[in-house]
């Protein structure tokens, strides 16, 4: 079951997590898909929505890193 957090964030809406699968899902706020994300470690995830900037965290630990 995916677990959703709504961010603080101008880019980004919220985050899901599905520990079972390993995948996180990112709704941006411009964007109509919800993107996925594949093999990413729950602590990935729960650092991700502790950021103190949820927008650079995704730019320096996520992006480009998780693709399916």
């Amino acid at each position: 079951m995916t677990e959703w957090v709504n961010v603080r964030s101008t880019a980004i809406r919220r985050i899901g997590y599905d520990a079972g699968s390993m995948r996180m899902y990112i709704d941006f706020e411009d964007s109509d898909p919800i993107y996925t994300f594949c093999r990413v470690p729950e602590r990935v995830f729960r650092e991700f929505v502790k950021a103190r900037s949820v927008g650079q965290h995704y730019h320096q630990y996520i992006k480009d890193r998780y693709d399916c």
